[in-house]
Order: C-alpha cells, then sequence, then structure tokens
C-alpha cells in the first residue's frame, strides 16, 4: 500500500508556570492507504496532542517546535498557522472525530446548520445541495427520520446518536484519512460496538484510512491492522497486530495486556497492574520514562539514554533495552486461590438484602401548575437476594435503571411500590430520619470520583465524614487514627490527608471515594460504575483492591453496578442483566458467560471487544439495533423484541416472566 501520512520526529511542548511538558517527544509514525491504524496509552501519554499536532490544532499553551508532517508531498506544519491552505485541509482531507461528542458539537446551533457548514466550506455547495447532503450523511449513519431531525439541536439526541452525528461531519467531505479520539469511551458497549462499525465501514465505503485513539486493547484487536503503543509523550512499540498481541515485546505492552480483564479467560486469574503513575514529563528525560514502573529494568536503563526503536521481528520495532520476549513472561497470571464464585461454597443461606417486585416510577409534569402527564418507569417490577460476602453484577445499557435500582438500595429513593429487605427489616417502608440510621451500614461508590469528592474539605475530612455523621468518632486522636488506617487499608499514605482532591490522580480519588465507603465498617457497598472513568491499569488496581477487601471481611457485600461486562465477570459472583427497568437474566457468573440464554445477554457478550486479534476474527457478532427506548413509552409486549433478532409476533403481545429454568438460572423470555 502506497504511505498517505509520514510524521518524523514530532515534538510538542507547553509551557506552565513550573516548567515545559514535553508531551510529545520525538514520535514518527506512518499511515497508509486504505488502512486501519490503533494508537494505544494510557491518559496523558501523547496521543491526543499528537494528532491534534499533526492538524496544527495546538494552541497556547502549547506549541509544535520541532518535526515534519508529510501529506501528499507538503510539510503542514510549513503552511502558515489558520492559513487557507491548513484549513482546506482540517476537515476536507484529514479530518477528526472528538471524543465528547457533547462538548464538540456546537449547543446553539441545530445539526443541519454544523453539517451543512463543511460541505459549503469544502466542497462548495450551496444551500439546497449542502442541505439534502446532510439529509443522506444523517441516514448513511443510522439517524431515523433524518429529514425531520436536521433542525434539532444536539441536546435532542442521545450520546450514541451525538456521535453517529460527529462520524457524520467527519466523513462529510470525503476525507482521505479520518482521526477518531476516543470516539466510544463515554458509550455502552452495544452503542461502541454500532458506532465503531459505522466508523469502519463508513472508511471502507470512502477508501479512507482510519487512526484509532483509544486506551482500549480490545477495540484495537477487533478493528486495526497496525499499532502503536505510546507512553510518555514516546511511541515504545509499534508492529501487526497479530504480532504485537502474540509477542509483545515491550515491558509497558506486557502491563497493559496483563491490566485488561478478557471474556474468553479463566475466571480466577488475577489482574495485574502496573505499579506507579506516568511521568509528569517536565524537562528531558535522562533515561527511559517507564524505568521506575518496570518489573524488567537492568543496569543499562539507568545509565544511559531513552532507547531508540529497535527491531525485534518482522515490522515489529520495540524501545527496550531488555528486549522483553513473551515466553519467559506470562502475560497473565494465575491467582492460585478460589475463583469468586467459590466464595459461595462457604456462605449459609443468609441472605443480606432481598428485593421483592421493587417499581421506581419518576412523574412526568407539563405546563405552569405542573400536570402529570405520565410515568418514567424507571424500575418496572424487580426482584434479587444478595448473600452476604456476595458480589452480585449489575449490568446493562445506559438508561435501563440500574442506578436507579443501586439509590433505591440506598434509600436515596423513596419506591413507588416493592419491598427492600436490608438485614430483615424492609427499609422502603423506613422514614427518612429511620433510614439515616441505615446508611451506617451500607454506601456507595460513585462513577465519577473527581465530582462526588467536596473539592473544598481535605482529603482526610472526607474519608472521616461518615464516622463523625454516625457519632463514630470518639474523640479526635480515634478519628485521626481511623482514618490513616483506612489510607492505609485503600493503598494512600496516610501523610496525604491534608491534601485537597484535586492534588490527587484519578485512580487516587477512587480510592478516597473506597475509604470514605468503608469508612463505618459497612455490610453492603454499592459500586456504581466505579471504574468507567478509569485507564485500564488503574481499573486493575481498584478491582483487585475491591476483592482484597472483601477477602478480608467475608461478611461485605457489593452490588457492583457496570457495563463492562469483562469487569463484571471478573469481579461477580452472580450476575443480572437489566433492559428497560426490568431485570432479564439473572444466574451465576460463570453461567452466564458459558451459556447465555436471552437474546440481548448474547447481544451484549457479543458486543465486548476481547484483546486477542485471532480471537476476534472468529467471534460472532450480534450487533443490536437502535438503542434503549425511552421508558416513557416503552414497546408493547417484551420491551426487548424491536431490537431482537429472534423476535415474533408473539414477543410482541406478551410480557415474559422471569421464571427459573434450574441450576439458579433466571430469564425472561419466551423462546427459552
Amino acid at each position: 500500500m502506497a504511505e498517505l501520512l509520514r510524521v518524523n520526529n514530532l515534538v510538542t511542548h507547553f509551557r506552565t508556570e513550573i516548567g515545559t511538558v514535553r508531551a510529545v517527544d520525538g514520535v514518527s509514525y506512518h499511515i497508509d492507504e486504505n488502512e486501519i491504524v490503533g494508537v494505544v496509552g494510557e491518559s496523558g501519554c501523547g496521543k491526543s496532542v499528537t494528532q491534534l499536532s499533526v492538524m496544527q490544532l495546538i494552541g497556547p499553551p502549547g506549541k509544535i517546535v520541532g518535526g515534519e508532517v508529510i501529506f501528499e508531498g507538503r510539510d503542514l506544519l510549513k503552511l502558515r498557522e489558520n492559513g487557507p491552505e491548513i484549513r482546506s485541509i482540517r476537515g476536507g482531507k484529514i479530518a477528526m472525530i472528538f471524543q465528547e461528542p457533547m462538548t464538540s458539537l456546537n449547543p446553539v446551533l441545530t445539526i443541519g446548520q454544523q453539517l451543512t457548514e463543511m460541505l459549503r466550506l469544502h466542497m462548495k455547495m450551496n444551500n439546497a445541495a449542502a442541505r439534502k447532503r446532510a439529509i443522506e450523511l444523517m441516514s448513511m449513519v443510522g439517524i431515523p427520520g433524518a429529514e425531520h431531525r436536521l433542525d434539532d439541536y444536539p441536546h435532542q439526541f442521545s450520546g450514541g446518536m451525538r456521535q453517529r452525528i460527529m462520524i457524520a461531519i467527519g466523513v462529510s467531505c470525503d476525507p482521505r484519512i479520518l482521526i477518531a479520539d476516543e470516539p466510544t469511551t463515554a458509550l455502552d458497549v452495544t452503542i461502541q460496538a454500532q458506532v465503531l462499525e459505522l466508523m469502519t465501514d463508513m472508511v471502507e465505503r470512502l477508501h479512507a484510512s482510519l487512526v484509532l485513539v483509544t486506551h482500549n486493547l480490545g477495540v484495537v484487536a477487533r478493528y486495526a491492522q497496525r499499532i502503536y503503543i505510546m507512553y510518555a509523550g514516546r511511541i515504545v512499540e509499534t508492529g501487526t497486530c497479530r504480532d504485537l498481541f502474540a509477542n509483545p515485546r515491550h515491558p509497558y505492552t506486557i502491563g497493559l495486556l496483563r491490566s485488561v480483564p478478557r471474556l474468553d479467560e479463566e475466571q480466577g486469574t488475577k489482574l495485574v497492574p502496573i505499579p506507579g503513575m506516568m511521568p509528569t514529563m517536565f524537562g528531558e528525560s535522562t533515561h527511559c520514562a517507564f524505568l521506575p514502573r518496570c518489573p524488567y529494568r537492568i543496569e543499562r536503563c539507568y545509565h544511559e539514554p531513552w532507547p531508540g526503536l529497535s527491531l525485534v521481528g518482522e515490522n515489529h520495532w520495540a524501545a527496550c533495552y531488555a528486549q522483553v520476549e513473551r515466553e519467559k513472561d506470562t502475560v497473565r497470571v494465575s491467582s492460585g486461590g478460589e475463583c469468586a464464585t467459590a466464595k459461595g461454597t462457604k456462605l449459609d443461606d443468609c441472605t443480606l438484602l432481598d428485593v421483592t417486585d421493587l417499581k421506581m416510577y419518576f412523574p412526568v409534569t407539563r405546563g405552569l401548575r405542573q400536570h402529570k402527564v405520565a410515568d418514567l418507569k424507571a424500575v418496572d417490577g424487580v426482584s434479587f437476594k444478595l448473600l452476604r460476602g456476595e458480589t452480585l453484577g449489575l449490568v446493562g445499557e445506559s438508561g435501563c435503571g440500574k442506578t436507579t435500582m443501586g439509590r433505591c438500595v440506598l434509600g436515596l429513593y423513596k419506591p413507588t411500590a416493592g419491598c427492600i429487605s436490608f438485614a430483615g427489616e424492609d427499609i422502603a417502608k423506613l422514614s427518612e430520619k429511620e433510614i439515616c440510621a441505615c446508611r451506617s451500614h451500607m454506601a456507595m461508590i460513585f462513577q465519577d470520583p473527581y465530582s462526588s469528592l467536596d473539592p473544598r474539605q481535605s482529603a482526610g475530612s472526607i474519608v472521616g465524614e461518615p464516622r463523625r455523621i454516625h457519632c463514630m468518632a470518639k474523640g479526635r486522636t480515634e478519628q485521626r487514627e481511623t482514618v490513616e488506617e483506612l489510607f492505609r487499608t485503600v493503598g494512600l499514605d496516610p501523610s496525604m490527608s491534608d491534601r485537597m482532591p484535586h492534588e490527587f490522580s484519578g485512580g487516587q480519588r477512587q480510592r478516597l471515594g473506597i475509604a470514605r465507603a468503608l469508612a463505618c465498617n459497612p455490610g453492603l457497598i454499592v459500586c456504581d460504575e466505579p471504574i468507567s472513568a478509569l485507564d485500564v491499569s488503574i481499573q486493575a488496581q481498584i478491582v483487585n483492591l475491591l476483592q482484597e477487601l472483601q477477602e478480608k471481611s467475608e461478611d461485605l457485600s457489593y452490588l457492583f453496578i457496570a457495563h463492562d461486562l469483562s469487569v463484571v465477570r471478573h469481579i461477580s459472583d452472580r450476575i443480572a442483566v437489566m433492559y428497560l427497568g426490568r431485570i432479564v437474566e439473572l444466574c451465576k457468573s460463570r453461567v452466564l458467560y458459558d451459556n447465555p440464554l436471552h437474546p440481548y445477554t448474547q447481544a451484549l457478550l457479543s458486543a465486548v471487544p476481547i484483546a486477542d486479534p485471532v480471537v476476534e476474527q472468529t467471534r460472532e457478532r450480534i450487533i443490536l439495533k437502535g438503542e434503549v427506548p425511552s421508558p416513557l413509552d416503552p414497546p408493547q409486549g417484551c420491551s426487548f423484541h424491536p431490537r431482537c433478532h429472534l423476535a415474533t409476533q408473539e414477543c410482541a403481545e406478551a410480557v415474559p416472566p422471569l421464571r427459573d429454568i434450574g441450576d439458579e438460572h433466571q430469564v425472561a423470555c419466551i423462546k427459552v
């Protein structure tokens, strides 16, 4: 294939009050025609800054200080910044899909205005032709009723639909290169699969090249042909997708693969997180930046500068003096103990939480007098049990009612109907004052580790606050000692207790959230998407920490809410699958992954990419149609039938109950 883009020794710096950050530090790579290339690494490694530098989208305090970006025989870095030549290339020949579609789309302009702007500027179309083409593009990316939705605003679309609009804008001018910067990070696995399939289909139609910038190794294993691994502003390994996954040669690549839970691995496999954190990249490094975190460092690594890329195989390059062979290190390490589901064998039938026919309806009102017009059925008849010392995973797409149910369990919402028995007491019937006493026995780890921490309180004050509220602290000395012990429990230095939340990394902030949840020694912790915003290596640290805490306290139970099924499989004893306010399948973790029976569960599992290109090529994929319907207007009959590939007329008429089919396996499907 002919070479389309070549980047040579690209250097981008950011000047700050405390020094210069070398965000991109001598990066070289190439993109061939009709090729899908993955760029992988942790947050802060320079992935996005590299792609923004290619398009000259780096503004103050950032500056491109060196290198070449050769495209169509010209060095783009020599073109006048924001001049007509570089503007004609941006969007016209090299387009970018940004990470967050809500902030990338202009909230005060309609979708039609934003789509036609590109067509008028780059394709020189008149308003009528641009509008006609915009409708075609919206239809191509799967937005129903495109003609009627062209004049809608971004907030009127769901997250998945907004990402589709970003793809439509990106491909509108038939670019030669499409750069997708974390295009599916905030999306459910089913929407992620739809968006990625759509994106790869579009670039294939246009005979364009695609650059996938992501930290999700499963995504690049499924779609990429070549991969570049970045760390601390440099490329540390590159090769074909199959070769790099089969034979990783850089310790950082091996560390990333160890950190990722997989659907196809044996339960009980221990995740091995990468120790330490990404360096700050201030000043010029005198040795390999991965040295403090590397388990394979040799004497040479301490005394010589950062190694350049060396050929370690056919079309396979790595920047490492040790040149670690995969054969010398198994990428997966067995824990040597019982798997998570084995915990059930040592439990008696002591139920901590018993939820029966739980319903949570939110009234929808309109007008000045707030007339009630409908009920939004967020949770619509859910029943399950949670044993002491057990982890129940709760999975499903956004909007299915997972978080609402977790908040009902904690008494943060007063349920419309149903029973929530916690330690034998129905907390659904308690008053607000009575339920406060119960909250010392339950806690919550929130999804966003930053917004859930008070920015005006110190870390120590945040962690100790639950004990003060529930009058469990018997003096300042005991309170301080307890907080220090909680810090040590979650792997934080007690000397950091005087720091403010913004002084911690994302992983450290989540550890603070866990420490706060443990403060009153609760019997139940509701984990609401506790790792969705974290890098894979930090995810592994948090998952391992939660498991270790449960091993130390056999009575600690988790309700683990997530949409990442590979993580849920790794940590859960049993799993409940939710769809549109109801549980559609509930069984032991091993049974669910070995023998999923509900079509929705099968689709969820097939949508999860596995970090192995060989496995990905042989897997059957079920791509769901559309998105989760609104709880305000649920379908008649089985709520899943409009998206189900097995649906019949009977499914549109009857609501299947959740029934036991043996071996503690419950499923709500008339086809089973």
